[in-house]
């Protein structure tokens, strides 16, 4: 199936990319999360509107991006979340949740779409998550989770 991605998906493309996948993974995961959009003739004239939005959102040079990434991992980012006796998490720590964070902590602002979590944050104490600023720019970000 030829769709139009909305979002940038990892291992497929950047948003506006015309792309052809296969029909239950576009049906069943990448329509209903809002991630694409089926390709038709007319909306050929939307993705000219999708890269445009992405060249304002995006971070358009490996110095900006080297300048944001000394930015971000300078900050101590902390969230205060609510927790067990045992310090598990009721839930967990999601992308939006950090990106608010690092705003409130006098940070830039993050897509949260470009937080990058190697597990589900699920217990108090110090985690480290990554933030892709650029394709060859990367943040390490240090959060510190305590309960609230």
């Amino acid at each position: 199936m030829k769709i139009i991605l909305t979002n940038e998906v990892s291992g497929l493309g950047n948003a506006g990319d015309v792309v052809e996948v296969k029909d239950g993974y576009a049906r069943n995961y990448l329509l209903p999360r809002g991630f694409a959009i089926r390709w038709t003739k007319g909306g050929e004239k939307d993705v000219e509107q999708i890269r445009r939005a992405r060249k304002i959102r995006e971070i358009a040079t490996i110095e900006q991006a080297n300048e944001i990434k000394s930015r971000i991992e300078g900050l101590t980012v902390r969230l205060k979340v609510r927790a067990g006796d045992q310090g598990r998490l009721f839930g967990s720590v999601t992308q939006a949740d950090i990106a608010s964070a690092v705003k409130a902590a006098g940070g830039p602002d993050v897509d949260k779409r470009r937080i990058e979590l190697g597990s589900p944050i699920k217990t108090l104490g110090s985690h480290q998550v990554m933030v892709r600023l650029h394709p060859e720019v990367t943040a390490k970000v240090g959060v510190e989770v305590g309960a609230a």
